[in-house]
């Protein structure tokens, strides 16, 4: 009567039978060698990311999304960094401007979940932040009512439009 010990393994080997190899012995070396040499001749497929076509109008939507995120997030800071200005669009390059050094900073630490939340919501893995220190950057955040449809209307001049067709005032 065979005992088996706590210490046998069950390894796969490259003949039809099976057989149980003690995990201490010089065979079952030789077997766990065999199989690492048959899964490095394994090929793994290289999965394609998604890469669809989008616009800046798209990219404002859910950078200002994101930005909501972080502020129901109780992260102030870094919502008042990404509502500082417009990012611009060029290709899949998003370039984005900052008022000082520490801001840039501060927003390089959160660039990384910005990039897979807009990566991931834009069907886009060739996006790309770039940023860009300026000192004469003005804050951009509207106040009044007058304010606020102005700044809509810079992103989206079909709202005058909407505005004259419903005869809406401010």
């Amino acid at each position: 009567m065979e005992v088996e010990s706590a210490s046998s393994v069950n390894l796969p080997s490259s003949s039809a039978s099976q057989t149980k190899v003690s995990a201490l012995s010089l065979s079952s070396i030789r077997a766990k060698k065999e199989l690492m040499e048959a899964q490095k001749g394994i090929v793994k497929p290289q999965e394609q990311l998604p890469t669809e076509e989008f616009t800046e109008t798209k990219m404002l939507e859910f950078w200002f999304k994101y930005a909501q995120r972080l502020n129901d997030k109780g992260h102030m800071i870094m919502e008042s960094l990404l509502r500082i200005s417009d990012p611009k669009l060029e290709g899949t390059t998003i370039i984005y401007e900052l008022p000082n050094e520490g801001s840039k900073i501060d927003f390089e630490k959160e660039k990384p979940e910005l990039l897979g939340y807009l990566r991931g919501h834009l069907h886009n893995h060739d996006i790309s932040i770039e940023v860009i220190v300026n000192e004469s950057v003005k804050s951009k955040i509207a106040f009044t009512p007058q304010d606020k449809f102005n700044r809509l209307n810079e992103i989206n001049p079909n709202l005058e439009e909407l505005k004259r067709v419903f005869d809406l005032l401010l």
